[in-house]
């Protein structure tokens, strides 16, 4: 795994990198060496954010928590990256590294202290789109921890999006003319 790290506002002590970097070895079996992982920390009156994104064949796995510690923070964040890889991880069996995603779910419990944080959209990105089902949307949408997600069905070849309910299922929007 290459790791990248972004300082806004703040500057990172070799001391956090190396506590980070220890951290994200629990992750380095499940992934290829080609993963790439970026690690945000913002530093916004007194309050600490870390972000982790990893990306690797295709798949985003994102988590992000804000505290007033940014070690704090970094555990919260390992630990939502955890619990998002052991919910999801009978589908994620498929694109994973085989046989790595079980020993991982073993090896790290998560405590169930740990909640999901809600994101909150607050600027605008381009996001490159492809042809994938309905399910693998799903899950993608889960792993980024957003509420919705944007894509290409791959069996009509339109543009759909799929969003989580209140109710906790899912919904899918279809275009469709007058």
């Amino acid at each position: 795994m290459k790791i990248t790290y972004t300082a806004r506002k703040v500057n990172l002590r070799d001391n956090f990198k190396e506590r980070a970097e220890k951290k994200l070895l629990k992750f380095e079996k499940l992934f290829s060496e080609d993963a790439a992982v970026n690690v945000v920390v913002t530093l916004e009156k007194n309050r600490q954010t870390v972000e982790i994104t990893i990306r690797d064949n295709g798949m985003v796995y994102r988590a992000e928590s804000t505290m007033e510690e940014m070690n704090d923070a970094l555990d919260r964040v390992v630990d939502i990256l955890m619990r998002q890889i052991r919910k999801n991880k009978t589908r994620l069996e498929k694109r994973i590294k085989t046989g790595s995603i079980e020993d991982f779910v073993m090896q790290n419990p998560v405590p169930d202290d740990v909640e999901d944080e809600d994101y909150r959209v607050v600027r605008k990105k381009q996001v490159i789109i492809k042809p994938i089902s309905i399910d693998e949307a799903i899950l993608e949408m889960n792993m980024v921890n957003h509420n919705f997600f944007m894509f290409i069905n791959a069996e009509t070849d339109e543009v759909n999006v799929v969003y989580k309910r209140a109710d906790g299922n899912y919904g899918l929007l279809e275009p469709a003319a007058d």
